[in-house]
């Protein structure tokens, strides 16, 4: 398959066209991404803890047996509230908790390199799927093309307003006009915490050279980009979901070949790292099953052979009159013999 370059000034317009690289046709694989995405997003974390001393800064002790009250540390004093409280115990307010947080809690997660690297492949390979992609929510109907690939002139922006303008020709002005409806306050406390409002992600630009692309492209709500040398999974599939509106330039696209390389030659430039291969061919097993090829060096199907039932003559007595004709009579006759009157 190939894939159409377009002109970022006039996107009706084909520049070329580009073979699609072996990596955007790697088998999917959500669970990979969604596992090495959650371990890689742990990688930021800041540790925190209470103070060793919250809920145990008193000089309380129990009042013992004796007092008609439970026999947990009290605070000391009187004539306040305080005084006679209890203290220490987790279930005690003002206590110390139970299994208090500590600083060297295990914060971070190592990730094998090789499934990092298969994870990206992955989230590209999802990319270039539009069934995946609009099910991730970007709006991409005025899209020419999955994957899109514009000229390299786009990365020689340096000005917001040319980036916004060519970005609604690509067919993203839906899609930016969605990041912007959607911000919104932030439930829960990081309202008071730096960050108070949250929208949805838009298109990844993903480019070869920086030529003022990055200052064109950092303020525009929702839009991001990244160096096609620098790929990160938490860019490609935010939240662990795959499927994200990516933007190639055509260098950019063109090095993809050169980095993944194809699954007979492995990765150039990733030592010892070759593509994931799809564990089946062809995922049509009814079809495979039923083909002739399969059919015709089967055993014949085996008949089911069938076990009657097995009854018990002494509760039975349809099945004690087939083993003893007669028995029914002799039963009822002995019944009579025993009767008054007969």
């Amino acid at each position: 398959p190939v894939v159409s370059i377009y002109n970022f000034e006039n996107p009706s317009e084909k520049t070329g066209t580009v073979p699609m690289p072996y990596v955007l046709q790697s088998p999917l694989r959500p669970d990979l991404v969604r596992e090495v995405h959650t371990n890689m997003a742990k990688n930021k974390r800041q540790a925190y803890a209470v103070s060793p001393k919250a809920g145990y800064d008193t000089a309380a002790e129990s009042w013992c047996t004796g007092r008609a009250v439970a026999r947990i540390p009290r605070a000391p004093g009187g004539g306040t509230h305080r005084a006679g409280q209890a203290a220490f115990g987790n279930q005690a307010r003002g206590g110390g908790m139970f299994n208090p947080t500590k600083i060297w809690r295990r914060w971070h997660r190592r990730v094998n390199v090789t499934k990092k690297r298969h994870a990206v492949a992955v989230a590209l390979a999802a990319s270039s799927l539009p069934p995946l992609v609009m099910a991730r929510g970007h709006r991409i109907n005025q899209v020419a093309e999955l994957p899109l690939v514009v000229t390299d002139g786009i990365e020689s922006l340096t000005k917001t307003k040319q980036a916004v303008e060519a970005l609604k020709k690509l067919g993203c002005g839906e899609e930016l006009q969605k990041v912007i409806d959607s911000k919104a306050l932030r439930a829960g406390k990081g309202k008071a915490r730096s960050r108070r409002y949250v929208q949805r992600l838009g298109p990844l630009v993903i480019y070869n050279e920086d030529n003022g692309i990055t200052r064109a492209m950092r303020n525009i709500p929702g839009v991001e980009t990244a160096h096609i040398d620098r790929l990160n999974l938490l860019r490609l599939a935010p939240g662990g979901a795959f499927g994200r509106f990516v933007i190639f330039t055509e260098s950019a696209f063109k090095k993809l070949s050169e980095i993944y390389g194809t699954l007979k030659s492995g990765a150039p430039l990733k030592k010892g790292y070759h593509l994931p291969r799809a564990a089946m061919d062809n995922a049509d097993l009814a079809r495979i099953i039923n083909s002739t090829e399969v059919q015709s060096v089967l055993r014949p199907k085996m008949e089911r052979s069938t076990h009657a039932m097995k009854r018990n003559a002494l509760k039975n007595k349809e099945f004690m009159e087939e083993l003893n004709p007669g028995s029914t009579e002799r039963k009822a006759s002995l019944q009579k013999a025993s009767e008054k009157g007969t």
